[in-house]
C-alpha cells in the first residue's frame, strides 16, 4: 500500500467516523452550554427574589408574610407596600419572559415550578390582588394572561368566600 493510498484510506475514515463525532461532540458542547446559560439565568432570579424577600423583612410593619393583612396602614407604609408589589411584579415578570415556554422540557419545568409557587404563594394575598390590576398595567402581555389564568385556576381551588375577585373588568 503506497503513502497514497494511506493518506486516502485516512481521510475516508475522517470523512465518515471523524466528521460525525465531531458533529456530535459539537451538538453536545452547544447543548451543555445552553444548559449552563439556563441554570445562570435562573441562579440570578433566585437571588433576585432572596434579595426582594430581605427588602421584605427590612419592612415588618407591612406583614408581607403574615397570615394577617395589615390594617390602618397610613400613606407612607401603603407607599413602601405598593412599592414592594410593584417589584415583586415585575420580577415574576422577568421571570416568566426568561424561564417560562410552552412546551418545557423536564429541567425547565422544574425551574418555572418553583416560580410558579411563589407566583400562588402571593395570589394568595387579598392585598396582592387587589394591586394586581394596578400593577399589571404596562407589563407583557401574554405574562398577564398567564397570571390571570394561574389567578381562575386558584380561585376555582380556593373557597371564594376568602377570596376577593381579582380584576373588576
Amino acid at each position: 500500500m503506497s503513502a497514497l493510498e494511506v493518506w486516502e484510506l485516512l481521510s475516508y475514515v475522517v470523512t465518515v467516523v471523524g466528521l460525525p463525532l465531531a458533529i456530535a461532540v459539537f451538538l453536545y458542547e452547544q447543548r451543555k452550554e445552553r444548559e449552563n446559560e439556563e441554570e445562570e439565568v435562573f441562579q440570578l432570579l433566585s437571588d433576585n427574589y432572596q434579595d426582594f424577600l430581605k427588602i421584605a423583612l427590612e419592612n415588618p410593619d407591612l406583614k408581607l408574610f403574615s397570615l394577617q393583612q395589615a390594617e390602618g396602614l397610613d400613606e407612607e407604609q401603603l407607599e413602601r407596600k405598593r412599592i414592594i408589589f410593584t417589584m415583586l411584579v415585575s420580577l415574576f415578570e422577568r421571570a416568566y419572559l426568561l424561564l417560562y415556554e410552552d412546551d418545557m422540557a423536564a429541567k425547565q419545568q422544574r425551574r418555572w415550578s418553583s416560580w410558579e409557587d411563589y407566583l400562588q404563594e402571593w395570589c394568595i394575598r387579598p392585598d396582592f390582588r387587589q394591586a394586581l390590576p394596578d400593577l399589571l398595567r404596562g407589563e407583557d402581555p401574554e405574562f398577564v394572561e398567564y397570571l390571570k389564568r394561574l389567578l381562575t385556576r386558584n380561585l376555582s381551588e380556593e373557597p371564594l368566600s376568602k377570596i376577593p375577585p381579582p380584576f373588576a373588568g
